[in-house]
């Protein structure tokens, strides 16, 4: 039932073609937005205005330090038309409301609406706030053409509160701060800024607050109570908007008595603590609505705009004359697509928390992922407690699955020192590489250990590492350390305790040296048996193919984005850190196991697709010339070595 009526949602919500508004004049949105949880709820709040909007949007996010590199992060890899973006640091404004004692949840920054007139540049003369939890049902130009409706010394447009809290009949001795009526709700504000400021609004509020917690002690509803405050004294101040512009699910809500039929609705504020699970006769259908711009696929919102012409993008316009320049005939043109695709990202979709250690030695495990590995993240966070930096490749909706199997995890939500990054969905290939960058770039320790997400480090990886960076002098010297890697094919294994332990599931055959039996030179060079008996790390020559797992520095180079899918994309990298002259050191007490799955789609494709085999060789060979011109005479070997093999 649910999925008919989201398709219902969808269809109510299918744009139409309304007359443009005037000059294509853009529009101006204000949020504060702080944290992990904010930056991700206003995504959905953002999608629903991008949705139906016909303007150019100039959004202003007052942020803290992590709200500003989500958003940035999203809003440069999204490249929505039309759309631009400032960031005002919420930290600097702090000192200006901290004097204010608040009760409410969403702390300091529940005050700072009030600080807008001085935050936001001092030429805008207009503004529409919105709190993250809102979401639109119509055009944002509606709501702007409210403006045109001020008269005389209005300069703040509001809904009027739909629960009974400044009626203050609520509870015995529950006392509100004063109000108009049933005072307004200040979730979407209108704002005249260049008014405002003639009205010295900065004065007219904090006199207004101080002089109400003379009484009050500190606000309840941040910076509700205080706009409320100075309305009553100064009724003449609001221009009251019709409560279809905010619907509020709090509650005790009498939202229901402010529209006939959900197709009046424009705005819903999903403003109790509750959120989705609120008490409505429609909240099914705001429900729906909600969900449906929840796992709505961003990429779609990046059409142009109808009739407006775009400002000039730089990026935009460099990465359409580069994908001019490549031939659309050229059989391997998607592989070459796709190395210029800017997939939109979403840096720290859950929350993180971690601090280096201050001894240098710490090391980040570094993979990436797709919905059909989420199975394997509770095993990684169990035999590895250090940092770990996962991107994983999906769409809006399998974003949200995600997020439902996360919170519902106890391993995954014990654990702070997890980054997820989210790479959304786009064109036909798995992006393997871009995702490897992307978990790299979020690197915070030292050293990184560039794993795959299908293995599980033995018991106590991370701390040997970290001894592992002091013996071996990493700081001052080009290394990359290998971890052995080994395989199962059994689902229920008893993981090996112990190297001896290892050695003996190895000669019973319950483990085998990792592609021992498809893929022998990907390996080969750590010498298995070598390592049997080593006592102390080993040197290794590179020889064709290798693939090894390692431990680098942070500032090791990326891995080489052409190579997409299954096939090569690891091995180039191997190949360029031995270019850059990294020594290869096998660690004597170090392994990891493969743990089996079903095959991913792309070795599949790769297997059963000749063009594919044939563009990938392609590429390693223009990989290859590609090496020879940035390191020259060095990187004859890799040449040699395939004239060799043709």
């Amino acid at each position: 039932s649910s999925l008919v009526s989201l398709n219902a949602a969808a269809s109510f919500l299918t744009p139409g073609l309304v007359s443009l508004p005037p000059l294509c004049r853009t529009i101006h949105v204000a949020i504060v937005c702080a944290g992990y949880n904010a930056s991700r709820d206003v995504v959905t709040l953002v999608k629903s205005v991008l949705f139906h909007r016909k303007n150019p949007l100039h959004f202003h996010f007052i942020t803290d330090s992590i709200a500003q590199k989500i958003l940035s992060a999203l809003f440069h890899t999204w490249m929505v038309p039309a759309v631009r973006v400032a960031f005002y640091d919420a930290d600097e404004l702090k000192s200006e409301v901290s004097w204010i004692p608040n009760k409410h949840y969403s702390g300091i920054y529940g005050l700072m609406k009030l600080v807008l007139t001085k935050t936001l540049p001092s030429d805008l003369q207009k503004v529409i706030v919105l709190d993250t939890d809102i979401t639109f049902a119509t055009d944002i130009a509606e709501l702007w053409a409210v403006f045109h409706k001020f008269k005389g010394q209005q300069v703040l447009g509001l809904v009027e509160n739909q629960s009974d809290w400044y009626l203050g009949n609520l509870w015995k001795n529950h006392r509100p701060w004063p109000a108009l009526g049933r005072g307004f709700n200040t979730g979407v504000i209108l704002l005249l800024l260049d008014r405002l400021r003639k009205l010295r609004w900065e004065q007219m509020w904090r006199l207004t607050a101080e002089r109400e917690l003379m009484g009050m002690l500190s606000t309840s509803l941040a910076d509700q109570d205080i706009f409320n405050a100075v309305i009553k004294q100064n009724p003449f101040l609001v221009h009251q908007l019709p409560c279809f512009w905010n619907v509020q699910l709090s509650d005790h809500t009498r939202s229901e008595k402010c529209y006939k039929d959900v197709s009046d609705l424009k705005v819903i504020h999903w403003n109790s603590p509750k959120k989705l699970r609120v008490k409505n006769k429609h909240v099914e259908f705001f429900r729906n609505l909600y969900l449906t711009f929840l796992e709505y696929d961003g990429n779609l919102l990046r059409r142009e705009l109808f009739g407006c012409p775009s400002e000039a993008d730089h990026n935009s316009e460099n990465l359409q004359k580069t994908l001019m320049e490549l031939d659309e005939d050229d059989p391997c043109y998607e592989f070459r697509r796709e190395r210029f695709t800017v997939h939109r990202t979403h840096l720290y979709f859950l929350h993180y928390e971690y601090e280096p250690s201050s001894d240098g030695t710490d090391v980040t495990l570094v993979a990436q992922l797709s919905m059909d590995r989420l199975q394997m993240l509770e095993a990684i966070c169990k035999h590895w407690e250090g940092p770990i930096s996962l991107a994983l490749y999906l769409s809006d909706a399998e974003a949200q699955q995600f997020l439902r199997y996360a919170q519902g995890s106890e391993v995954l939500m014990s654990r702070g020192n997890v980054g997820y990054h989210i790479v959304y969905k786009e064109g036909q290939f798995y992006p393997v590489n871009l995702l490897r960058n992307v978990a790299m770039r979020q690197v915070h320790t030292p050293y990184m250990f560039l794993s795959d997400i299908d293995f599980l480090p033995m018991y106590g990886l991370y701390e040997y590492l970290r001894k592992s960076v002091v013996q071996l002098d990493m700081a001052n010297t080009k290394k990359a350390l290998v971890v052995p890697a080994f395989e199962t094919l059994r689902y229920r294994l008893s993981f090996p305790k112990s190297k001896a332990e290892l050695l003996s599931q190895l000669d019973m055959g319950t483990l085998f040296t990792f592609r021992y039996h498809v893929w022998t030179k990907g390996h080969a060079p750590t010498n298995f048996a070598k390592w049997r008996t080593a006592t102390m790390p080993y040197r290794v020559q590179w020889e064709p193919d290798f693939e090894p797992y390692v431990m680098v520095r942070r500032d090791s180079p990326e891995y080489d984005r052409r190579f997409v899918g299954f096939g090569w994309n690891k091995v180039a990298h191997i190949m360029e850190l031995d270019a850059q002259e990294y020594d290869f050191v096998v660690l004597p007490n170090a392994y990891m196991i493969h743990m089996p799955h079903a095959p991913s789609f792309d070795i599949t494709k790769f297997r059963s697709n000749k063009q594919y085999r044939v563009c990938l060789k392609t590429l390693k060979e223009e990989f290859q010339q590609n090496m020879s011109r940035r390191f020259g005479f060095a990187a004859l070997k890799y040449m040699t070595d395939q004239q060799r093999r043709n």
